[in-house]
């Protein structure tokens, strides 16, 4: 029996990086699942490439309409909800004296209004069908801690941990579990991007940010989007019903809590 046999599931910001791999695994273990995210020309690459129990759902975060439209969409297609994950975020980084309401603006829109929401809806959706739910917040090491660098970015993901805990607290009573993941520094495209900033704000060449952060952490390299699947999986399955509210470190051992 496959841990996530007969489940559906939605990934938002899951036609690339991290989200897409976590809907090749839950595939894998049995879910149907919906690509959601902004580009949906690349979510519906994405779903062809991983098979028929995939499929694109067009989703931005920072409207209630779309996120509405894409719960709708996943409960039409696969006959309802049972796995939410809040995957879209969006990374930036200046020192304090330079942070613009732009920016500021943008990521809590989208890493914190659009993670509450997100899940907002779909727990109305759970609540309705009255067989429980998972969901399954992206946090990171950077709400842990404060950086001097990047204190937007480490403040919407601190947002996150404690929407975590006051979510999973309120929605347990309705047999929804909500927990979230804190991954550590995860090579990809997107680490290219957070290079360049630091190459710029730090004046270092690029590449070498990133070679420094994965030297520095303990396991010995940058994570990889694989690495969190094994935690993904477990928090969307039965295994996890007794879990409430926490936010767990897949890092390679860079943060203890």
């Amino acid at each position: 029996m496959k841990r996530l046999e007969g489940k559906s599931a939605l990934i938002t910001g899951s036609a690339r990086g991290i989200g897409r791999a976590f809907a090749e695994a839950y595939v894998r273990e049995g879910a149907t699942v919906a690509i959601a995210d902004i580009d949906i020309e690349r979510a519906r690459q994405a779903a062809a490439e991983i098979g028929p129990a995939a499929y694109a759902v067009q989703m931005d975060v920072t409207r209630q309409d779309s996120i509405d439209a894409a719960i709708a969409a996943t409960v039409e297609h696969a006959g309802g909800l049972d796995i939410l994950v809040n995957n879209a975020a969006l990374f930036d980084l200046a020192p304090i004296v330079e942070i613009t309401r732009e920016s500021y603006e943008k990521l809590f829109a989208i890493n914190v209004a659009g993670t509450l929401f997100t899940l907002q809806a779909a727990a109305r959706q759970m609540i309705a069908q009255g067989r429980g739910g998972k969901i399954i917040n992206m946090a990171s090491q950077a709400g842990r801690r404060g950086e001097a660098l990047v204190a937007i970015y480490c403040a919407t993901k601190a947002a996150v941990i404690s929407l975590t805990q006051s979510a999973g607290l309120d929605l347990i009573k309705h047999r929804i579990n909500v927990n979230a993941i804190a991954p550590g520094v995860v090579d990809g495209e997107h680490w290219d991007g957070v290079d360049a900033l630091f190459a710029r704000y730090e004046n270092r060449p690029r590449g070498e940010k990133k070679r420094l952060v994965g030297e520095a952490v303990p396991f010995g390299r940058m994570g990889t989007a694989e690495d969190l699947t094994g935690m993904a999986i477990f928090l969307a399955s039965a295994e996890s019903d007794y879990i409430v509210s926490q936010t767990y470190n897949v890092d390679g051992g860079n943060w203890m809590s």
